[in-house]
């Protein structure tokens, strides 16, 4: 375990040490939050640091934290060292200038925030891709949710859409999505997150129990054993596009700026946004411990390794039998907890761009109709075809990721201007270039992008990463000066 320990060391002293570097960056004061100054009783509501923490964690860990890490670990024990580090000056501090550059915005949404700092032709692109991305996970969530409480609750091994149990449990998990994402957030996700975010968190602890409890087999890192993928997959650049909750998320983008109109004060911003996301960080490295013991025992059938099957058998091997159900139960929670603010950020995301108020109730209930309308449709297509989630997946994976760049360039562009150039806007602009080379390279090389060759993805990526920082240089830096 002395590697999967060393990840934990990283981990712990990269919060204590680097979060308090970015804080000093961003200078968070006393000045009146939106939370206090725009409280209209729906999306502005000031909350405790407490119960922000816990709300924001459940926001963000969504199935990323768990499925990602049992499919990361297939890379070997070098993901024990790559989650921490990625973590803590990647996904930590997009995190962080996220929620706090909202804050400084009046709580604005990251596509408002695209187009103050990158401008408009930025914004229209990537409204639609945020627009898509939240929708599609509103639907995999669904999915994922559904089909394990099924199983799990209810023994169903018929996930069809002919099934009625299927049918019945997806319905309850919508109404639950569109409920929670039209009340005030102090009603219903003010009320139960903590609850569940607690629960959550007694599950993992209960896997990382079982590690000392039944004892567990990990393999240690050595320069031998960089990449042990069993299909030879490459940890640049699919590692980081697998470990996505646990590393780094475009997703929480959307997810702080709600948080972000709910934080009282700035100088809590270092414990709710850079921390929670490293204990989902922490999370995620339970279960890819927890999934290599599994693999190292040869537990797992060839068919499911890497699937979110595994988590039962993670679940069945480390704990008791009735606090495997506790366990389940936790992993149920964060596609559903994710998924409903996921809603809810499309609802601010499109109110913002069509201007509706959502003081009045008959203006939330016009920004959901289609949006379930569509939420409907998708989900039927998946469950018609047995290969459409797969798809959904892959291109849910990417365009994740993808939306963590613009929030990297528009924090570079604030702190540029707010430091008046210095060197200082080189800890979001460095993680912001590494991505674009991730998610380029990824698109050129995967079948569901342009299919291209390793090698020639990996050099086109590499160019277009020295093109982005050309072009970043001269329209924004220089600009801003």
């Amino acid at each position: 375990m002395i590697t999967f320990i060393i990840g934990l060391l990283i981990l712990l002293f990269g919060y204590i040490f680097y979060s308090r570097y970015v804080e000093s960056i961003f200078a968070p004061d006393d000045r009146k939050t939106p939370a206090v100054a725009l409280n209209d009783g729906v999306d502005f509501v000031p909350l405790s640091q407490n119960k922000n923490m816990l709300i924001h964690l459940l926001n963000i860990a969504g199935l990323g934290p768990i499925l990602g890490a049992v499919q990361g670990i297939l890379f070997g024990p070098v993901a024990f060292i790559l989650i921490p580090l990625g973590c803590i000056f990647m996904g930590s501090v997009h995190d962080y200038f996220c929620g706090m550059i909202s804050i400084r915005n009046q709580g604005a949404q990251i596509t408002e925030l695209i187009n103050k700092y990158l401008g408009k032709r930025f914004y229209q692109i990537f409204v639609v891709i945020v627009s898509i991305m939240l929708i599609l996970l509103s639907a995999v969530f669904i999915y994922t949710a559904g089909d394990v409480i099924a199983e799990r609750f209810f023994s169903q091994n018929d996930f069809s859409i002919n099934n009625p149990v299927i049918l019945s449990i997806y319905f309850v998990i919508a109404l639950y999505y569109i409920l929670a994402a039209m009340f005030p957030i102090d009603k219903i996700i003010g009320r139960f997150y903590p609850v569940f975010t607690i629960m959550l968190l007694a599950g993992t602890l209960f896997i990382l129990a079982g590690f000392f409890i039944k004892g567990i087999n990990l393999t240690e890192f050595n320069f031998s054993n960089i990449n042990m993928h069993p299909k030879g997959l490459h940890i640049l650049p699919i590692f980081f596009m697998t470990v996505s909750c646990g590393l780094l998320s475009g997703f929480h983008s959307t997810q702080a700026v709600i948080i972000s109109r709910t934080v009282e004060n700035e100088k809590q911003g270092k414990r709710i946004f850079y921390g929670m996301m490293c204990v989902e960080s922490l999370i995620a490295m339970i279960w890819a411990a927890a999934a290599m013991g599994v693999y190292n025992q040869n537990i797992v059938p060839d068919g499911i390794i890497g699937t979110a099957n595994v988590i039962n058998i993670i679940a069945d091997n480390f704990v008791t039998p009735y606090l495997a159900w506790v366990v389940t139960l936790a992993v149920v929670i964060l596609p559903i907890t994710s998924g409903d603010t996921a809603l809810r950020a499309l609802r601010l995301t499109l109110c913002d761009i069509f201007n509706l108020k959502q003081n009045a109730v008959i203006n939330r209930v016009k920004i959901m109709v289609p949006i379930v309308i569509l939420l409907v449709l998708i989900l039927w297509w998946a469950k018609c075809n047995n290969d459409s989630f797969s798809l959904i997946w892959r291109y849910f994976t990417f365009v994740n990721q993808l939306i963590a760049i613009p929030t990297f360039l528009y924090a570079t562009v604030y702190l540029y201007r707010e430091y008046n150039g210095g060197k200082k806007y080189l800890i979001t602009l460095i993680p912001g270039l590494f991505y674009i080379f991730i998610t380029s390279s990824f698109i050129l090389n995967a079948q569901i992008g342009f299919n291209l060759p390793y090698e020639v993805s990996e050099a086109a990526g590499v160019v277009l990463t020295i093109l982005s920082l050309y072009f970043i240089v001269k329209k924004y830096l220089k600009k801003a000066e």
